[in-house]
């Protein structure tokens, strides 16, 4: 199975991991390794994260207060949103 981001979605990761880098040298490349390795667990159990509203579910980043927001299709994972976890969680409902 393999994984694609929306636009938008990759643009917010990578916004993110700067954004730690920003804050102490290393954090960015820590956070990001989280991630994948939240992707990497999404796309090994897909059916395993909670349904959040219609066919969109939530897997979450260890260390970090992330969710990956995601549909599971046949051989993809589509990932809707890199979501902070502590702010507007409604934001991301136009992507689907």
């Amino acid at each position: 199975m393999n994984y694609s981001f929306h636009p938008e979605a990759e643009t917010e990761f990578l916004e993110a991991i700067k954004y730690y880098e920003e804050k102490e040298s290393g954090l960015g490349y820590d956070f990001a390794v989280e991630v994948y390795s939240a992707i990497e667990r999404t796309i090994a159990f897909p059916e395993a994260w909670p349904v959040i509203e219609d066919d969109i579910r939530r897997s979450l980043v260890r260390r970090f207060p992330y969710g990956i927001l995601y549909s599971a299709e046949k051989e993809l994972v589509y990932i809707v949103a890199v979501m902070h976890l502590h702010r507007e969680p409604k934001y991301w409902k136009h992507r689907i």
